[in-house]
């Protein structure tokens, strides 16, 4: 996967072009991400207890990796990482666009 979690993207494709944010929780078993404040959907949910009320919950639904793409945090722009080797051999994502490394170091 070329998407991990914390890491910032933008929505190219669908009902929410163009807004980015942070990735909550990444699904690879289904090809879909969690972004932060991205593709909002409500539920209609049942009262469980006094502390749990009912009513209409609004909150993030997961949408497909290929809808979203990374934007570098070094020159901001969206970017499909590379996959390259530090020299003690260490897998890293690289930005196709500034050679900056992605991610953790």
């Amino acid at each position: 996967m070329r998407i991990a979690r914390d890491d910032t993207v933008k929505v190219v494709t669908g009902d929410d072009k163009g807004k980015s944010g942070r990735v909550l929780k990444v699904f690879p078993d289904k090809n879909r991400v969690l972004v932060e404040g991205v593709n909002f959907i409500k539920r209609h949910t049942k009262q469980r207890s006094r502390v749990q009320p009912g009513g209409i919950v609004q909150k993030e639904a997961p949408i497909h990796i290929s809808n979203v793409m990374v934007v570098c945090p070094r020159c901001g722009e969206n970017t499909r990482p590379k996959r390259s080797r530090l020299a003690e051999g260490r897998p890293v994502r690289v930005c196709n666009k500034c050679n900056e490394v992605i991610g953790k170091e």
